[in-house]
């Protein structure tokens, strides 16, 4: 039985390997073909791509009336794409993760923002329909920030020499290897999160010690594979672009969504408590280590890590 775990999660990592390398050069041509820059690219497509689980799940929480499942996997893996994300792709990187440049650094802000603002307006217990609409005007905000002057987003490639009559075709080649390749790094996250319930039940281990080990990873595993790839790659602006938009996304979007159509009260803290204060730490050491020299040196990685892993062990000994 341990056997057939092996092959599933080798054959995942085959996916994992192949798919990641699509979306990669697939993205990184689209960026050349729009004159846009990685960093927005990878924000505005594959960002936004691995945060559909997340609206998936807080569509499901409200048809369940349970919307504080949708809080719980937002705020978790938060703490994931902030501490053990990053930390992996510095490590895999050649000289850090490179953060240079107006729209890293001042997106790196708004990042630092959306992911505390829920802890903010969560203060009263409730995120309410006013809390919901500040949440949107936030993210929106932020896009039209991005959005507004040329240099922010705009980029011109002198090493694109790909005819013309084939740019087109070549476009759309490369919309569908990032569309499939987007959806498989997807589908085998999903695929390791029931594995880990198999798992789980065949050989009685604990649920929730799974869920944290295994699911709470598997459901920011797109954005973990997509960083450590675009790292190897020296595509660290693209890999930034993703990971600021996995955590925007979700804490204002998602969330704003949620309380628009659903708003809620959490009457018990306690269980997000570890996850309230590592998301705040979290946030605070990712803004000063993008921010700090324009670059996320190896170092830094490794007190981000230690970070992911207090929030790991204090998950396992207060369930």
């Amino acid at each position: 039985m341990i056997l057939y775990y092996v092959i599933v999660f080798g054959l995942c990592c085959g996916a994992l390997y192949f798919a990641g390398n699509w979306v990669i050069s697939g993205l990184s041509r689209i960026a050349k073909f729009l004159g846009l820059k990685e960093f927005v690219v990878a924000f505005f497509m594959m960002a936004l791509a691995a945060t559909l689980p997340n609206l998936f799940l807080a569509a499901v929480s409200i048809f369940d009336k349970v919307p504080q499942l949708s809080l719980g996997d937002i705020m978790g893996g938060n703490v994931v794409d902030m501490t053990l994300a990053i930390a992996l792709a510095a490590f895999f990187s050649k000289k850090g993760i490179d953060s240079g440049g107006k729209t890293v650094q001042t997106s790196a802000i708004f990042t630092f923002i959306a992911a505390i603002m829920p802890l903010a307006l969560l203060y009263d217990r409730e995120l309410s329909r006013p809390d919901g609409a500040i949440l949107l005007g936030f993210f929106f905000t932020y896009v039209y920030w991005l959005l507004s002057k040329k240099e922010r987003f705009r980029k011109v490639y002198n090493n694109y020499n790909v005819p013309l009559s084939r740019q087109f075709s070549f476009f759309a080649k490369d919309i569908a290897k990032v569309l499939v390749g987007t959806l498989v790094l997807i589908g085998v996250a999903q695929a390791i999160v029931m594995s880990a319930h198999s798992f789980s039940d065949d050989f009685n281990v604990p649920l929730a010690l799974v869920g944290i080990l295994i699911v709470g990873l598997g459901n920011c595993f797109p954005e973990i594979y997509f960083s450590i790839i675009s790292a190897r790659n020296n595509k660290t602006k693209m890999l930034l672009g993703d990971l600021m938009g996995a955590i925007i996304l979700p804490g204002t979007l998602v969330l704003g969504l949620l309380a628009l159509i659903s708003p809620f009260k959490v009457d018990d803290f306690s269980m997000f408590a570890a996850a309230r204060y590592f998301l705040l730490i979290a946030a605070v050491f990712f803004y000063v280590c993008v921010r700090t020299d324009n670059r996320v040196t190896k170092k830094e990685a490794a007190v981000l890590l230690s970070v992911y892993i207090g929030f790991l062990l204090t998950e396992i000994l207060t369930k």
